[in-house]
């Protein structure tokens, strides 16, 4: 895991879980072929974060540690980066 945890609710947000965290963590963001590609260095809690955020899309963490948001469609996307 890389990073802290998002706080719990009844508690304010830090500045290290800001620049951490997806997607205010991302260093980048880009539009490929209709993929959102997010630079940063990510793991398995912002994947469940953007997966909450776009109900229906197809988010994947890519080798380079990146996430991307893939559109709607059948099985698992295959990511870009990495």
């Amino acid at each position: 895991m890389t990073g802290p945890g998002l706080p719990p609710v009844t508690e304010p947000m830090t500045a290290e879980a800001m620049l951490s965290r997806w997607p205010t963590g991302a260093q980048k963001v880009e539009l490929f072929h209709g993929v959102l590609v997010f630079t940063g260095d990510f793991d398995e809690r912002d994947l469940d974060s953007a997966q909450r955020t776009y109900p229906g899309r197809r988010p994947v963490l890519n080798a380079d540690g990146g996430l991307e948001v893939h559109p709607a469609g059948p099985g698992a996307p295959t990511p870009l980066g990495g």
